[in-house]
């Protein structure tokens, strides 16, 4: 058997989460059909159930901009990939998921994994970013689908000092629900609240450029050695900012993440900067571990997985080894 390791991306927005689900479109299950008809495999063939291990479940509606999975397969299987293809077999199947796939999912790259790889239990930590913006933010239209946007003006001092109680080794069962057998105790590496700042689109050393070749009477729809079109605003006049330009985001490192963990941990941030909750709440739910109904997952589109991390080749078993034991607090 041969492992593979694929690097993809989604948008949640159209799909019932991650794990596959009977009748219910999900992106495990989109992947794994493509998987049966690219390598012409039986969907019901309990020799090879083409069956993908992800680093990190996505609820539904959550995006990913950078997931990782593996695949156990037999040689034999992958060589079908092939076909008239000149190029191996890893990327042979490459090319065919991303051309067979739908438009809301791509995948970056397929390769073999190192020895010891497991997408979920070799990995270090897992980065989330959730996306907001606040009554300060210019609402984007275009955003619709990964940002949340709140009708308050959020105080940021305020949701950074909730954000800095998360960080170490916790029980976040207020905020997350454990997988049967398994536990709410995690670790939390870095956690913070920040306003992205109004940075110009194109960069500052270009639009010297545009503004004096239009006081030297430049015209044509580009300037010379710029390659950026002409907008007729001159020096001083408007710049287009950046796509996320004023948006508020949580950005949360962790080894790993319960169930709504993050969206709830979000939910409660914001009660905090408007003012609906105070620190010493949070503080409290930090302390007594105990779901009570006030702090659930905030809603989904505004949360996307953006990294996840592993350790050099040499120690990706022992890493797996040792984040299958349950957790528990000193």
């Amino acid at each position: 058997m041969t492992r593979l390791r694929i690097d993809l991306a989604y948008d949640g927005g159209g799909f019932y989460g991650w794990a596959t689900q009977p009748d219910i479109r999900t992106v495990q299950g989109t992947i794994e059909a493509a998987l049966h008809k690219v390598l012409r495999v039986p969907a019901d063939d309990p020799d090879e159930p083409l069956r993908l291990v992800v680093a990190g479940r996505t609820d539904t509606g959550v995006h990913a901009s950078h997931q990782v999975c593996h695949l156990d397969i037999a040689e034999s299987t992958l060589a079908r990939a092939v076909g008239h293809m000149k190029v191996p077999a890893v990327t042979a199947l490459e090319h065919r998921l991303q051309r067979l796939l739908p438009t809301d999912i791509t995948v970056h790259h397929v390769s073999v994994a190192p020895d010891g790889f497991d997408a979920r239990f070799s990995a270090l930590e897992r980065t989330y970013v959730y996306r907001i913006a606040d009554r300060s933010s210019e609402v984007d239209p275009r955003l619709r689908g990964c940002v949340l946007h709140i009708d308050d003006t959020l105080d940021l001092e305020m949701m950074n000092r909730a954000a800095a109680m998360t960080i170490g080794l916790h029980d976040f069962g207020s905020f997350a629900t454990p997988n049967p057998g398994g536990t709410t105790i995690r670790e939390v590496k870095r956690a913070y609240w920040t306003r992205v700042p109004a940075r110009p689109l194109v960069p500052e050393a270009v639009e010297r450029t545009i503004a004096a070749a239009a006081r030297a009477g430049a015209d044509g729809p580009e300037y010379a050695g710029t390659g950026v079109a002409d907008t007729g605003a001159g020096e001083g006049g408007y710049v287009t900012p950046t796509l996320e330009s004023g948006l508020i985001c949580f950005t949360i490192v962790a080894d790993a993440f319960a169930r709504n963990m993050v969206r709830s941990l979000v939910n409660a941030c914001v009660a905090v900067g408007i003012g609906k909750r105070d620190l010493d709440w949070f503080a409290g739910k930090m302390a007594v571990p105990k779901r009570e109904g006030s702090t659930g997952p905030i809603a989904p589109q505004g949360l996307t997985l953006e990294h996840v991390a592993y350790p050099a080749d040499d120690e990706l078993a022992s890493r797996a080894e040792a984040i299958r034991a349950v957790r528990t607090l000193p």
